[in-house]
């Protein structure tokens, strides 16, 4: 096999009490990625439809990451990666984890998948940094392993994959807004309070033993967010209007997709989803502002072969 097209997800990243170790794959919304080998050396971004972003190899995020895999590699050879973008840079719903897990994924399908899966989200990790600034993995680790992770350890990296209930839906509305994961992070503070940490650690095991669990109310009940969530929601117009609209209309909890400008809902059932978003909607509407809505199962396989 020289050329391999992939779907790459969208995922949730943070999850309100998990930020920077929590994410989800979301199964409706993704890329599109056509890799394939070459004798010659190195990576090339033949094609990149859909977004304005740079096809210099060492300023794109899936050039970065699959150097960082070829780095290790014994192949000889490279690869020429076409990008087709259906999540649009800045949405807060991992564009660059999509972009930087697709290109290491395919090229080790293509080279017999001589790493494992923890390794890829090293190497995706790299483009993170691109982009961030900082290799955060709580994106490129579901859009790997598929379904929930956490990400318990950065130094050594430890990823646990974490079950999905079954009636799980995610809402996600993005505002035509765009928040660059630098600059929201530039503004969050670089120490807590020992209650907020309190609060939020308690969340955290909450929200993950409702997931092991299937416990729905537990998981509503954890989906609190005492530390990030208060000073980034000020970057995101109608927020407190988005997440009590949400709330009236079943949803479980409501928060950040990753730094925003999306606002995510997590719901148990696709009805319920659908009237979540039908909600939000009509709150972008009265201001005037445009978006996009995405209603999506749980994604538990992650990336995936078309």
């Amino acid at each position: 096999m020289n050329e391999i097209k992939i779907f790459c997800p969208a995922t949730i990243a943070n999850i309100s009490c998990g930020f920077d170790v929590l994410g989800v794959a979301l199964d409706t919304i993704g890329d599109e990625m056509v890799v394939r080998k070459t004798q010659e050396k190195g990576i090339r971004i033949t094609k990149l439809n859909g977004q304005q972003l740079p096809m210099e190899t060492h300023l794109n995020v899936a050039g970065v990451a699959g150097l960082a895999l070829l780095a290790v590699s014994d192949y000889d050879g490279g690869f020429d990666i076409e990008i087709y973008k259906k999540i649009k840079a800045g949405s807060g719903i991992g564009s660059s984890a999509a972009s930087s897990t697709g290109a290491v994924w395919a090229m080790n399908e293509l080279l017999g998948k001589p790493f494992s899966t923890l390794e890829l989200v090293k190497f995706a990790m790299e483009g993170e940094r691109l982009a961030s600034g900082v290799a955060h993995a709580d994106n490129v680790a579901p859009a790997l392993f598929g379904g929930f992770t956490l990400v318990r350890s950065y130094t050594p990296l430890d990823v646990i994959p974490i079950p999905s209930p079954a009636a799980l839906y995610a809402t996600v509305i993005h505002p035509q807004i765009e928040v660059k994961t630098s600059d929201s992070r530039k503004i969050l503070k670089t120490t807590i309070s020992l209650e907020d940490g309190i609060k939020q650690w308690g969340n955290l095991g909450g929200l993950v033993a409702g997931l092991f669990t299937s416990d729905y109310a537990l998981i509503g009940r954890s989906l609190e967010d005492h530390i990030v969530e208060p000073i980034r929601s000020i970057l995101i117009p109608g927020f407190d209007a988005i997440k009590t609209t949400a709330m009236s209309k079943g949803a479980l909890g409501c928060g950040i997709s990753g730094s925003g400008p999306s606002i995510f809902a997590f719901s148990k059932g696709e009805q319920t989803a659908q009237k979540v978003g039908t909600g939000m909607k009509d709150v972008y509407k009265k201001i005037g502002i445009d978006f996009d809505v995405h209603i999506s199962k749980i994604n538990t396989s992650g990336i995936k072969r078309l």
